[in-house]
């Protein structure tokens, strides 16, 4: 395959049984544990009728996108463990499950970096801006988000797969091509990582700047100083949960795409590899209800209690929904 005349497209059932239950049985359970995990993120937030701020919104919206991973990631799940060869060779019945999982992911993405994005705004506005975030807006980036999502991660339902064509499929990801696989990764990596990135490091910086000024001015600091450091270590936390969760899949689509070898050449270790890089992302599915649900809701707890402590010189408000 991958457009290679030697490679050969029979099923040759060559998983183990063995090795197809010890790499299917942990997918199965982390996503069963992440479904249940997210729905009971959504049905708090709705029960609790929390959704009339915009960061519930992002949260709540957050945790469906998680839901559908999960779920996606369960039904490729099912499908490996009952019939593994498809995932090696390609099948149509990869096609739905495989569109249904990019489109999830890709929504996910987008959300942790809108709710970067509004996380910045929301310390920033009482600094140099009077823009505050509405709940029109955050209603408007969850509809962008997805329609985005689902435009890209739909388009091998449209015809941009390699299930009939075997030049450039991919090995990893069968039927799905090389070039698409390149063409949604390459620059979603940079949405992913390099966009949080700059938030919440900009976070960081404004809230150190304010500390330093309201210090110039004799204004006591300590609270600002346990906000700053309890800023820097969650931003660290997210942006590293995203980077293990994600960099391995980026680093599998880069192998696709230079790889010049057949299917049974790169069995069993790419594919095991394959199977844990999905682990991962459903790992990140877990962890994003504690981060943003437990971690910032104690953080915006902190940052709510500060008062305007600024004269005109020292513009050092608290920070009001974080």
């Amino acid at each position: 395959m991958n457009g290679f005349p030697n490679c050969s497209a029979n099923y040759t059932d060559i998983w183990s049984h063995s090795l197809v239950l010890a790499l299917g049985i942990p997918q199965l359970t982390i996503n069963v544990a992440s479904v249940l995990f997210n729905c009971t993120v959504i049905l708090t937030r709705l029960a609790t009728k929390d959704l009339h701020k915009p960061i519930s919104i992002l949260f709540c919206n957050l945790a469906v996108s998680d839901l559908f991973t999960s779920f996606s990631g369960f039904w490729i799940s099912t499908l490996f463990i009952t019939n593994p060869d498809i995932t090696i060779f390609g099948s149509e019945d990869m096609l739905a499950p495989y569109a249904l999982y990019t489109t999830s992911i890709l929504s996910t993405i987008y959300n942790l970096v809108s709710i970067g994005v509004e996380r910045y705004l929301a310390v920033a506005k009482s600094m140099r801006t009077r823009f505050r975030v509405a709940r029109n807006h955050s209603i408007a980036v969850v509809f962008t988000n997805w329609v985005l999502a689902f435009f890209l991660g739909c388009l091998p339902l449209m015809g941009w797969n390699c299930l009939h064509r075997e030049k450039s499929v991919s090995v990893l990801y069968s039927p799905f091509c090389v070039n698409y696989l390149f063409f949604i990764a390459a620059p979603n990596f940079v949405v992913a990582f390099i966009i949080p990135l700059f938030t919440y490091l900009r976070i960081i910086i404004i809230l150190r700047r304010r500390k330093l000024r309201m210090k110039a001015c004799g204004q006591a600091t300590g609270t600002y100083k346990s906000a700053e450091t309890q800023v820097a270590r969650t931003s660290i936390f997210i942006w590293l949960l995203a980077l293990i969760s994600y960099a391995p899949f980026f680093a599998g689509v880069i192998f696709d795409a230079t790889n010049h070898r057949c299917h049974v050449d790169l069995y069993p270790g790419v594919y095991i590899f394959r199977n844990c890089t999905a682990m991962l992302i459903t790992i990140n599915c877990l962890g994003n209800p504690l981060i943003y649900t437990l971690k910032l809701k104690t953080l915006g707890a902190k940052l709510k209690a500060l008062k305007c402590l600024s004269t005109n010189s020292v513009r050092a408000c608290a920070i009001e929904h974080i």
